[in-house]
């Protein structure tokens, strides 16, 4: 099975360039990723985030609540990253991770609160 998450490499960023886009200590990125505020998994031997999570300088706004309800779900970090990149035409984007950047948030949100039930 292919790794989850964007196919290209520079569709990643690293913990040291997610603080520097964030303008945050990189210890502070490391309590994001432990609060489920943000996801990383490991590339390469290295932890990585994918880069549209982190846009405009902020991470997506509803992005926490839902690794949140797919942890509750039973989701490890690598089947939320499979969940939200799936790809998924009834979306706009075409997966939940592009709709969460969108006006497609509160759906996003509703299908990751359904896989807890």
């Amino acid at each position: 099975m292919p790794e989850a998450g964007p196919a290209d490499a520079a569709g990643w960023l690293t913990l040291p360039d997610v603080a520097e886009r964030l303008d945050l200590q990189i210890s502070k990125v490391h309590q994001m990723i432990r609060d489920r505020e943000l996801i990383a998994v490991r590339r390469d031997g290295v932890r990585r985030i994918p880069a549209d999570l982190v846009a405009n300088r902020t991470v997506l706004k509803h992005l926490p609540g839902v690794l949140n309800l797919l942890a509750d779900a039973g989701y490890d970090d690598e089947a939320a990253l499979r969940w939200l990149y799936e790809p998924d035409d009834t979306l706009r984007g075409g997966s939940p991770a592009a709709a969460l950047a969108g006006d497609h948030a509160r759906e996003v949100k509703r299908r990751a609160q359904a896989l807890g039930f």
